[in-house]
């Protein structure tokens, strides 16, 4: 279905079943002979009855039919858990410098799907992590947790409430103090916030930030003129799917909102007295290892990081 401006999901549909398929492959690498990171929550999360049809549609999107001749519009498993693995290890070890080296106590993960960081990193006592999504969304990740024993070993607080509403507030009334230095985290999330809210949502950071503030947001690199490309193939694949009677309601592309007017955001952040830094996905991963599978699909993605003075 074709994204809305108030448009609402659960784990299972929608922007949720891409956190799902983010979740698989943190669960896949976990389970590998030498992981680069350990989510030894992921699998508990994506392996529930209601996210059967889930799995399923990610098992087709990853591991397409030998015959289909449109079959590079998808996506590599092991191109996915290579670079969900070194996203993850970025992302945890920004959470560590942020707070075991830098002394922040005050964490935001914007959108938090199924990340389990609040369940599985070593937080410095009195840190408070806040997560921001939908109410079905953070529900079913703690009651699945729960239902297996676990809890989370951080001041873990809920937020639901959905980024292109008043989240502001609604972390304010979680305990938030906009005065303390904060470490905040945007993975996995620009390209499903339409563009306004993406420059709302830097604004908002900006005005809730304390001195001594750090922010990690991960940046698409998608070159537009191949989306379309992939776009086109991946409507010849669709097709002869749904020829074979096989479900094809899951792309990850069509989720996307193709607005215009984003800012960059290593730019955004620099002009508003921020100290920024951009480091590349391909860099990161060939500095730990996992080189992309193939030149065809580098990983074109960016970590952009800042510190407020």
């Amino acid at each position: 279905m074709p994204r809305t401006a108030d448009d609402s999901w659960d784990i299972a549909t929608s922007v949720g079943a891409t956190a799902v398929m983010v979740a698989l492959a943190r669960a896949a690498e976990t389970a590998s002979a030498e992981p680069l990171i350990r989510d030894r929550f992921a699998e508990v999360l994506v392996s529930t009855p209601e996210l059967e049809g889930v799995r399923e549609q990610v098992a087709a999107w990853w591991t397409p039919e030998p015959d289909d001749e449109a079959a590079d519009s998808t996506v590599d498993s092991r191109h996915m858990i290579n670079y969900q693995a070194v996203r993850t290890h970025f992302f945890d070890a920004y959470f560590a410098e942020a707070t075991q080296d830098a002394g922040i106590r005050q964490v935001v993960i914007l959108a938090a799907g199924l990340d389990s960081r609040a369940y599985r990193l070593d937080w410095p006592d009195g840190t408070v992590v806040y997560e921001i999504d939908l109410p079905k969304v953070l529900e079913y990740k703690a009651e699945t947790l729960a239902a297996h024993g676990a809890a989370p070993v951080v001041d873990r607080r809920p937020v639901p409430v959905d980024l292109r509403h008043d989240w502001p507030q609604a972390v304010r009334d979680a305990g938030f103090d906009a005065t303390s230095p904060t470490a905040w985290l945007a993975e996995g999330l620009l390209p499903f916030l339409p563009a306004a809210a993406q420059a709302a949502m830097f604004a908002s950071i900006d005005n809730l930030s304390g001195s001594g503030s750090r922010v990690a947001v991960e940046i698409f690199g998608v070159d537009q003129e191949k989306r379309r490309e992939a776009e086109q193939k991946w409507q010849e694949l669709r097709a002869k799917r749904e020829a074979r009677g096989q479900d094809t309601s899951f792309n990850p592309f069509d989720l996307w909102f193709d607005d215009e007017g984003r800012p960059d955001c290593a730019d955004w952040f620099a002009a508003h007295g921020w100290t920024t830094r951009v480091t590349t996905a391909l860099d990161e991963g060939l500095r730990l290892g996992r080189a992309p599978q193939s030149e065809e699909r580098p990983f074109t993605n960016s970590f952009v990081t800042a510190a407020k003075p």
